[in-house]
């Protein structure tokens, strides 16, 4: 009778033990989760439903008191809101699709035997993702500044009008040239990865089948990258909805940069030099459900997709 007992015991330590295990890896990822995400998040949320509000003709003691929306109202009257939307948007045409095609292709090139140095080729490519944006912005600023810049030598060398990188026509191609340099690296590793983990039967029996190089990259590579795409995808898409280090920088090079540039430029400035805090959370918050929407978006279109294709 003991020996059962002793038996029964065991295993229900043994699933206990088995229960417990993934949350004793799980915690130190939630706690991180809960410290740099959900409590910032939470009272972000609390701040843009309150406002201080001060009592008795501006001479009482300031309270902050429950305005529920009055907040986001106030954000989305404003008249500077619509403009730096457009501009990011902007940004975004140009920053995402190039982004995703350049590393798209160079994943494809550095998956090709063929591609001489690859070794070195895949350093060069990931290198500007491990400059910080700020230096980057830095970087490109000189390059952009006239009196510095190369390409103003080079177009007086030979005679033609000097690009005016920082002017309001050119500015959002010339900060979405910077985004691009440092983000094609990190796009380009996931793809990359992604592409060598397919087995390379599929690609002898392809080639087998009379693929060649572009058929292989295009109808047998491609298809079997799409999680990948989409990955870089909503990572990029997130990223042009949350620029901002590199117009930033660049303030104080061109007068077409305002601290109303993008929205993430208006929510510094309501922070730290304005002190409007209510607002720049309330604004935060939009950005943050937008950034969720489209996320959302992305995958709903990928499912879509899958499901007509299934289909």
């Amino acid at each position: 009778m003991l020996v059962p007992a002793a038996s029964a015991r065991s295993r229900r330590r043994r699933i206990t033990g088995r229960a417990v295990a993934p949350w004793v890896f799980l915690t130190p990822a939630l706690a991180m989760i809960t410290g740099v995400l959900t409590i910032p998040l939470g009272y972000a949320l609390w701040v843009s439903l309150h406002r201080q509000r001060i009592s008795g003709g501006g001479l009482g003691v300031a309270e902050e008191v429950f305005v529920g929306l009055e907040n986001y109202v106030r954000v989305l009257a404003r008249p500077d809101l619509l403009p730096s939307v457009g501009r990011m948007l902007m940004f975004a045409l140009i920053f995402v699709p190039i982004t995703l095609t350049l590393a798209w292709v160079f994943a494809l090139m550095l998956d090709n035997e063929s591609t001489r140095l690859r070794r070195v080729t895949r350093i060069g490519i990931f290198i500007p993702y491990a400059v910080p944006g700020v230096i980057a912005a830095l970087m490109w600023g000189f390059l952009y500044l006239p009196g510095v810049s190369p390409f103003h030598d080079f177009a007086a060398a030979v005679g033609t009008p000097p690009p005016d990188f920082l002017g309001a026509g050119s500015i959002v191609a010339s900060i979405a040239n910077i985004a691009i340099w440092g983000a094609v690296g990190f796009n380009t590793v996931i793809l990359y990865t992604a592409l060598r983990g397919v087995p390379g039967e599929l690609y002898d029996a392809a080639k087998i089948d009379g693929c060649n190089a572009i058929q292989l990259a295009l109808r047998i590579k491609t298809p079997l990258i799409v999680p990948g795409l989409v990955l870089t995808g909503m990572f990029t898409i997130i990223g042009s909805l949350q620029v901002f280090s590199e117009p930033n920088t660049m303030v104080l090079l061109s007068a077409a940069i305002g601290s109303d540039w993008v929205p993430m430029m208006v929510v510094y400035r309501d922070a730290f030099i304005t002190n409007d805090l209510y607002g720049a959370s309330a604004l935060s918050m939009l950005m943050t459900a937008a950034t969720v929407l489209a996320s959302l978006l992305v995958f709903a279109i990928t499912r879509w997709r899958a499901t007509r294709g299934g289909a």
